[in-house]
């Protein structure tokens, strides 16, 4: 599956579009990693822990929409976006989402042009 944040794919052609596929996650924050959190918070520097949980969230909402688009019949998964939303005290949503389609090789002279 290829995944990109951008319109097109560089030496490949759009020859289906095939809707909007998402994937997200809901995560709610852990006693220990706020705990920690609390104590970073005085003396400063990265948040180590949410970071893995942002990281892990990210990557679960990803897998999920790529297998939306594979049940849609895509091969790549193009203008991919991240949003998040709060949904409660301590937790969140990530959301992945981004255009299904159907992409191939371009044959010499069917390029299209950069815009």
């Amino acid at each position: 599956m290829f995944l990109s944040n951008i319109e097109s794919f560089p030496g490949y052609v759009i020859t289906r579009h095939l809707g909007l596929v998402q994937g997200s996650t809901v995560r709610a924050k852990h006693v220990g990693r706020d705990i920690m959190a609390g104590l970073k918070n005085l003396v400063g520097g990265e948040l180590k822990g949410y970071t893995e949980l942002l990281n892990e969230s990210r990557r679960e909402a990803i897998e999920r929409m790529e297998k939306q688009a594979k049940a849609v019949g895509a091969n790549a998964v193009i203008n991919i976006r991240f949003s998040t939303a709060n949904i409660t005290a301590g937790a969140a949503e990530i959301l992945a989402y981004g255009t299904a389609v159907v992409i191939d090789r371009a044959m010499a002279g069917d390029a299209q042009p950069a815009r």
